[in-house]
């Protein structure tokens, strides 16, 4: 190719529109393809960014993510409402810095769902962290962590909005946390608390402050009408 035809093919990829690049690389789900665009030129680099800006929703499930590259991506999605970093891949290194990273984007606080689901590396430092800012949080995942009812009264102080919770196999919960939980979040319809520790009797307890509640146990669901235990599908 001589310089001529070079010059010109570099000219026409150029006369792009950052707007339809950015309406392309919306389109791009794999974050390494992302990176790599990125890196073309700075325009590129630029719509990279304004994609982001428009996503109300990432996954990073399946990922092979850390603190820093997970931190990067969401400080740039400004309209961000479904924010999914559950671990499904060994090798995921998001750590209590990574949420705390995570917590200070602008979009945290108009968050309507996280899940944090099998996060190991995470502990309720970075949990409280992340949930004390997200104020508009309905829908929450943090089952197969290592909270306590440290992240519970935090999630019970800042997300009065909150609708459902999943709390699989966070044995570490306890009774109290879950009435502080369900006291101060009225608007909370549905818990998943199989795998806990926590004995019947306080579901019973939890019933009589949210009768509309209904509460997910060792595959059954307490049907909060008439306390009844129905198996769950």
């Amino acid at each position: 190719m001589c310089e001529t035809e070079r010059m010109k093919e570099e000219a026409e990829i150029d006369r792009l529109p950052l707007d339809l690049l950015a309406h392309i690389f919306v389109m791009i789900t794999s974050f390494t393809d992302l990176a790599q665009a990125s890196g073309v030129c700075k325009k590129w680099k630029q719509g990279v960014k304004q994609s982001l800006a428009r996503r109300e929703s990432l996954s990073f499930s399946g990922r092979k993510m850390d603190d820093d590259s997970t931190a990067r991506l969401v400080r740039y999605a400004y309209s961000l409402k479904d924010l999914d970093i559950s671990r499904s891949r060994w090798g995921c290194q998001i750590t209590d810095n990574g949420l705390y990273r995570i917590s200070l984007a602008k979009c945290v606080s108009n968050l309507t769902s996280i899940s944090l689901w099998g996060m190991t590396g995470i502990t309720d430092k970075g949990v409280v962290q992340l949930i004390s800012r997200a104020h508009s949080l309905q829908h929450l995942n943090v089952g197969g962590t290592f909270i306590t009812d440290e992240s519970l009264f935090a999630i019970a102080d800042s997300c009065p909005h909150l609708k459902t919770i999943v709390l699989w196999s966070c044995r570490h919960v306890t009774e109290g946390g879950l009435l502080v939980l369900v006291n101060k979040c009225r608007k909370l319809q549905s818990i998943n608390v199989w795998g806990t520790r926590i004995p019947v009797d306080c579901f019973i307890g939890l019933l009589t402050i949210s009768p509309a509640l209904q509460i997910k146990t060792r595959g059954l669901l307490l049907n909060v009408g008439s306390t009844s235990l129905w198996p769950v599908a």
